[in-house]
């Protein structure tokens, strides 16, 4: 069964065609960094003008790669939140149409569960219960998946996500954009020697990095930080440090199986060695091109809601702030 995944919910524009839910036959992905960037930040307006220009070739790209016909698809994945309501509709209108055009079925894919099943597409013998940690630039949560589609959320961030935190201290610390990689670059020369807080939320799995943030500020304003390298070598192991220690306990309160870390902050280098290292739970990370952003993950998803029999019409609607469970 061969589904083509189109992926437009914030400044990546990106189309695939992945095979029974676990082959990637193709993966095509147009970012949208390089222009964001000048403005220090993701512009709406400006990304979804961009998702306009690129969804044809991309589309056109991912098909040839795939070596695939209309006539050999099964059916479309697209997202349909959360994210940018101007970034997704252009998404799921051109998945209607080419739905309409072609005869073929269509589903709506939840963006966050679509980074989970990127699980699936680097094995193929996945465990349930297991647990999910999904950390990106808008969500940091903590998921029981106790089969396909069944999900209890156990814990989501109160204020900052993850990378939205990363974001904001590299801003700070002036070392440019998209916040994640900077942080990480800059912190492979550094060493962790600024004590910065860590909010526990104890009684609770949630997570919260407005203080760890907050307290960076502070730090760089009454001129305490000497070596950005260090200040961000720091800030990446308290969030790290959280996000590890949360999500270990988690996993043993609820005797899992495994542990599925998922989501654009999941590239980090760091966090996946120390999930990996300090978690007696099997732990799965995909590579990190299927970490950020991906259509291979919402084709993938998109294959287990059809087997599910979930066939969604052509009335189908964006929804930016739809949630996992």
């Amino acid at each position: 069964m061969k589904i083509l995944g189109i992926e437009t919910s914030c400044d990546e524009t990106a189309a695939a065609v992945v095979e029974d839910g676990v082959k990637i036959l193709s993966n095509q992905i147009a970012s949208q960094v390089e222009i964001h960037a000048r403005y220090g930040g993701i512009v709406p307006e400006v990304a979804s003008r961009q998702h306009i220009l690129a969804i044809i070739p991309i589309l056109k790209q991912a098909m040839a790669e795939a070596k695939t016909t209309w006539r050999d698809l099964d059916g479309i994945a697209v997202t349909i939140g959360p994210g940018l309501a101007g970034s997704l509709l252009v998404g799921v209108n051109v998945a209607k149409a080419i739905a309409l055009a072609h005869g073929l079925p269509i589903t709506g894919v939840n963006h966050l569960e679509g980074h989970i099943y990127a699980g699936w597409l680097i094995n193929r013998s996945i465990n349930f219960p297991l647990v999910c940690l999904i950390v990106s630039g808008g969500h940091s949560d903590l998921a029981l998946m106790r089969g396909h589609g069944d999900y209890v959320v156990l814990g989501r961030t109160r204020d900052d996500a993850s990378g939205e935190a990363f974001d904001k201290a590299a801003r700070i610390l002036r070392l440019g954009y998209p916040g994640g990689p900077a942080i990480e670059q800059a912190a492979r020369n550094g060493v962790a020697s600024l004590q910065l807080p860590r909010a526990w939320l104890k009684g609770t799995n949630d997570f919260s990095f407005s203080g760890v943030k907050t307290a960076l500020l502070r730090l760089v304003e009454e001129g305490k930080v000497s070596n950005e390298a260090d200040a961000a070598a720091s800030f990446q192991e308290a969030v790290a440090d959280v996000l590890v220690t949360k999500t270990v306990a988690v996993a043993k309160e609820r005797r899992v199986k495994q542990i599925l870390l998922v989501g654009g902050v999941a590239s980090n280098e760091l966090l996946r060695q120390w999930l990996v290292n300090n978690s007696p739970i099997p732990v799965l990370v995909p590579e990190p091109v299927l970490c950020t952003d991906n259509a291979a993950m919402i084709a993938a998803c998109g294959y287990y809601r059809f087997q599910a029999g979930k066939i969604d019409g052509l009335d189908l609607d964006v929804v930016p702030s739809l949630k996992l469970a």
